[in-house]
């Protein structure tokens, strides 16, 4: 696959099991070392990118278990086990089940709520309330604003993100997800959206805070 690409990146904290790193692939020499000397004032070197031996160990250690056929058939099996299961409770997920994670589609789960009411950051954070259980909004407040306007971006898809770690749970907590997402839908009517308490310039998908919607 990387054969056809001119650059590549990777974010190491799924599947080669760093607790954080990522990756950076230049096939372009001229590109590769003006990047390679300006790292040092941002990132560490291009060596180390500022982790620890540690982590670089995790990181050479992973990038090899990740291609292994039973590892990866078992961390898909346990992917879909969790999309299935939704599924099976009539909650709305974007098909094919994916590799790695498991997206809500909470358009269709918050239908009532308008995109300016953050729908998909609704679901999220109720999930959390519900269940303890963290997932990620991608959707409007992760659009972020036409800079033109000022008004929000609007995506077609409002997902929640389910993304799974690597090696760390059981089917029996994927059972626990299920009831804590079974139980936002269940009562997704009371729910009416949220609004900025404080939005910061960029990426506020970060650090916004909101306050439910009266």
């Amino acid at each position: 696959m990387l054969s056809y690409a001119d650059a590549a990146t990777i974010s190491a904290k799924k599947d080669p099991l760093t607790n954080i790193s990522g990756l950076l692939l230049i096939r372009d020499y001229e590109i590769y070392d003006w990047i390679r000397r300006h790292i040092p004032v941002v990132d560490g070197t291009a060596y180390d990118g500022g982790l620890a031996e540690r982590d670089l160990a995790f990181l050479a250690y992973g990038l090899r278990e990740m291609t292994d056929y039973e590892y990866l058939a078992s961390r898909i099996k346990q992917v879909q086990y969790l999309g299935n299961r939704l599924i099976e409770e009539g909650i709305p997920i974007v098909r094919p089940i994916g590799g790695h994670a498991v997206y809500l589609d909470a358009k269709a789960i918050m239908e009532h709520i308008p995109q300016d009411r953050f729908p998909a950051q609704v679901l999220a954070a109720e999930i959390y309330v519900e269940g303890g259980v963290r997932t990620m909004e991608r959707g409007t407040v992760s659009a972020g604003r036409d800079p033109e306007t000022g008004e929000n971006r609007k995506p077609a898809l409002e997902l929640v993100r389910m993304t799974i770690p690597r090696r760390v749970y059981t089917n029996e907590h994927m059972e626990q997800v299920v009831e804590s997402v079974v139980g936002v839908y269940n009562r997704r009517h009371e729910l009416k959206g949220l609004e900025f308490t404080y939005e910061p310039p960029f990426l506020r998908f970060f650090t916004a805070r909101f306050k439910p919607v009266e």
